[in-house]
């Protein structure tokens, strides 16, 4: 590979014009080299309007291209698995957008397939990578809040069109609703800032109203893991209320903290104080910022500079909504 790391993107839908796209053409040792999206018209434009020199509409042309190094996979849900195993075919290093996959089976056969091969293969997390929720990592890791006892997380957004929902609408194409659109990663903030617990037991309940809607439009789900820690997740994709409201908030033995804004309270001469740090706000949103250091992290695990997540959390992290989704139609608990 040249100094200069060559990427190939992936479909061409708002995920890669407001996030990756933006954050591809400021990072130094990046050139995005091609541009492939079942619409050609959609792709080619989109080349155009980031100079991107080259726009296709199959993926096996792009991955053709003799000069690219990695891609990231910005494509519907259910396309995610298929994409992935044909990169790693083509031998280039993949950043796929979340979920990795369709359900937990699907997510195992792409890690067997990765593990075959010396490539990383990362998925696209970003709110891992908030500044806010980086430091309330850093008070779990260095044991400041003590034992992680709950975490409790919303992710409300209101989309009162179908066809701002599209695919997202059809079980088959996007694998779920509100709940694994927006619930995977609130569960994935739960999981990883209580330190990777295993779960041991769900109870869901999701808004299929009339049943006629092929996915829910929101949902509540409560894990118990196996140390005692618990997660809590609702979201909804119709919220009405002052604009969207995300949110965690992580309950320990020793304190407490939430993101939006961001707490973080610890007992002080028998007073609870608020010991978040403070500083300059950045300029830059706290959404293209969480992306920049995604990417960051990524080229970091090319160059052999640093370890990408395990893939195999996101076998775990699947079996979980899987089991969240069989709770709901089930009407009871499902243990794991």
């Amino acid at each position: 590979m040249s100094e200069t790391l060559r990427v190939g993107v992936i479909g061409a839908g708002a995920i890669t014009q407001v996030a990756h796209l933006p954050v591809l053409r400021k990072l130094k040792g990046v050139e995005v080299v091609a541009i492939c999206d079942a619409d050609y018209p959609k792709a080619n434009a989109l080349a155009n309007r980031f100079k991107v020199e080259n726009s296709f509409d199959d993926i096996e042309e792009l991955l053709g291209h003799s000069e690219l190094d990695a891609v990231v996979i910005c494509t519907p849900n259910h396309l995610h698995e298929g994409h992935v195993l044909a990169a790693l075919r083509a031998g280039v290093h993949i950043l796929v957008e979340k979920p990795l996959a369709l359900n937990a089976a699907s997510a195992q056969r792409v890690v067997r397939a990765a593990a075959k091969t010396d490539r990383v293969v990362m998925v696209g997390m970003n709110h891992r990578y908030r500044a806010d929720v980086q430091i309330i990592r850093s008070f779990v890791q260095t044991g400041e809040l003590g034992d992680v006892e709950s975490v409790r997380g919303s992710w409300h957004v209101f989309r009162p069109s179908r066809a701002m929902l599209g695919w997202r609408l059809k079980r088959d194409l996007s694998g779920g609703g509100a709940m694994l659109d927006l619930g995977l990663s609130i569960l994935d903030l739960g999981l990883w800032l209580a330190g990777n617990p295993k779960p041991v037991r769900v109870s869901a309940t999701l808004d299929r109203a009339g049943r006629e809607r092929a996915t829910e439009h929101a949902g509540s789900a409560f894990v118990v893991c196996e140390n005692g820690a618990c997660i809590f997740v609702d979201v909804t994709w119709h919220h009405l209320g002052e604009g969207e409201r995300f949110g965690v908030g992580l309950r320990g033995s020793k304190g407490s903290a939430s993101i939006n804004p961001l707490k973080v309270w610890k007992q002080m001469h028998g007073t609870p104080v608020d010991v978040a740090p403070t500083g300059s706000a950045s300029r830059e949103s706290v959404f293209t910022a969480s992306y920049r250091a995604e990417w960051a992290h990524f080229l970091a695990a090319i160059r052999g500079e640093a370890k990408a997540p395990e893939l195999e959390e996101h076998v775990r992290l699947h079996r979980v909504i899987d089991a969240i989704y069989k709770s709901a139609d089930d009407g009871r608990d499902v243990l794991l």
